[in-house]
């Protein structure tokens, strides 16, 4: 071979690789990274549709918790609050031979103007059984409380006189949307 054929295959070589180098970092990669964030992006979006789709389905089951939820929510009235909370304090204790000793009720303002929540500490005394029962009366009631902390002491040295202090917190729903 002779040189300069030699010198013109190495020029054509030459090209080549540079012609590849240059397809590889201007089209090829590009292109592949364009190909993986589009197929990245593909799934989110049908994973949000399923998502989206499911939702639908569960709709009707959401609105009636939802108007479940707004049926057991305490009145918008605070005073009217008040008293359907303590009338209920009130049944519970009976019905359960419990004795409440304090209901110190605070209203305390949601983070949003959608809510507010009605929040009591409830002192009560009885024995095991009785104190059993007037927890399990509050937690089978439908209204819409929440136990925030449960505190149990014994009064006597045999544990047949027992304290439950109570912090419970109901809500109220200032609009009606879901």
């Amino acid at each position: 071979m002779k040189i300069e054929n030699r010198q013109q295959l190495l020029v054509v070589i030459a090209i080549a690789a540079a012609a590849l180098l240059i397809g590889d970092r201007l089209i090829l990669t590009p292109l592949l990274h364009a190909w993986k964030t589009r197929a990245t992006k593909i799934t989110a979006l049908r994973k949000q549709l399923e998502q989206g789709t499911a939702l639908i389905q569960r709709e009707p089951s959401i609105v009636r918790r939802w108007d479940q939820m707004r049926r057991n929510a305490l009145p918008t009235n605070p005073s009217l609050a008040e008293q359907q909370l303590l009338r209920a304090f009130d049944a519970w204790a009976r019905d359960s031979r419990a004795t409440l000793t304090a209901i110190t009720p605070q209203w305390k303002h949601g983070e949003a103007d959608e809510y507010m929540t009605l929040e009591c500490r409830v002192d009560t005394s009885g024995n095991l059984e009785t104190l059993c029962n007037f927890l399990y009366n509050i937690e089978k009631d439908a209204m819409a409380l929440r136990l925030t902390s449960v505190e149990l002491a014994s009064r006597d040295e045999n544990g047949q006189q027992m304290t439950l202090g109570l912090q419970v917190s109901g809500l109220v729903l200032s609009s009606a949307k879901p």
